[in-house]
């Protein structure tokens, strides 16, 4: 169920994806809808696993100060009977080619948030040629089953749970990385996360909970940006070290007392990051 208009006035239009350009992209499987921010050289963002190119928002007005930033929808977000077709990382990484060629880009720069950063990484990896450089954040280079990942597991894809329930905003904290104060952003992201359908949030936790990329990273040809939060409970030292080992043109930053949700919490500190990577824009 969508976000009501009632609840965005409440929320403010400061999170809302509501300010970008609309617009659809008939692919192959779907109609990938998407927006954009700004103009000159594009720059594709791929959403997380949970919450839609509406989570992306903050970053990409951060993103698109002479840049064109594009956040798209995966397969499956706007209609989960799109599970009726069996799909997995592959067809998602070709959805984003086939999008990438839709919207006539040449070798754009690409941006991919956990989840996200799962099918940047493996785009690169297929195809190299095809973009400039790469960013991810809140990715490493494999799935960790420690206890948390275990509770994101069942908080994710174990069984129907409520919206509401204090179990599930207590995980949400987590993935800020320190205690959140209710307000406006909490509500933003934990409402904007039930957005996407349950069933889709556990289809896509199925087809990253035992990726292990290091035998393809060596593919990753593209400059890559790897941001990681201290307090990133999902992805450790050790995978970000084997992440950035594997990929040869790799740029590591930390961001320190930060946590997986740096994108939509910190998406000052994110921009900024990517823009010194990508570098000053033409006059």
């Amino acid at each position: 169920m969508r976000a009501s208009l009632e609840w965005l006035t409440v929320a403010g239009s400061t999170f809302s994806a509501t300010t970008g350009r609309l617009g659809h992209a008939q692919l192959s499987h779907y109609t990938a809808a998407y927006r954009e921010w700004g103009e000159g050289p594009p720059l594709v963002l791929i959403p997380g696993l949970a919450g839609g190119l509406e989570l992306l928002a903050p970053l990409a007005r951060r993103l698109a100060n002479g840049r064109r930033v594009i956040a798209y929808q995966l397969r499956g977000e706007d209609d989960c009977f799109a599970l009726r077709r069996r799909f997995g990382l592959t067809d998602l990484v070709e959805d984003l080619a086939e999008f990438v060629e839709a919207l006539g880009l040449e070798r754009p720069d690409l941006f991919g948030v956990s989840f996200g950063g799962v099918l940047g990484l493996e785009f690169a990896a297929r195809h190299p040629y095809r973009l400039r450089s790469l960013g991810v954040q809140g990715v490493g280079a494999r799935f960790e089953r420690s206890l948390l990942q275990r509770i994101a597991g069942l908080v994710l894809s174990g069984f129907p749970l409520p919206t509401d329930s204090a179990f599930v905003n207590q995980f949400f904290q987590l993935l800020f990385g320190r205690r959140q104060q209710p307000g406006p952003l909490f509500e933003f992201v934990t409402r904007q996360c039930w957005t996407t359908d349950q069933s889709v949030m556990a289809h896509r936790f199925r087809l990253v909970r035992r990726i292990d990329l290091r035998d393809r990273l060596g593919r990753v040809r593209v400059p890559t940006l790897v941001i990681g939060g201290e307090r990133d409970v999902l992805v450790s030292p050790r995978s970000l070290d084997d992440l950035c080992a594997g990929v040869a043109r790799s740029k590591r930053v930390v961001l320190p007392g930060i946590g997986h949700l740096a994108f939509v919490a910190h998406p000052e500190r994110v921009a900024a990051e990517v823009n010194s990577f990508l570098g000053p824009l033409d006059d």
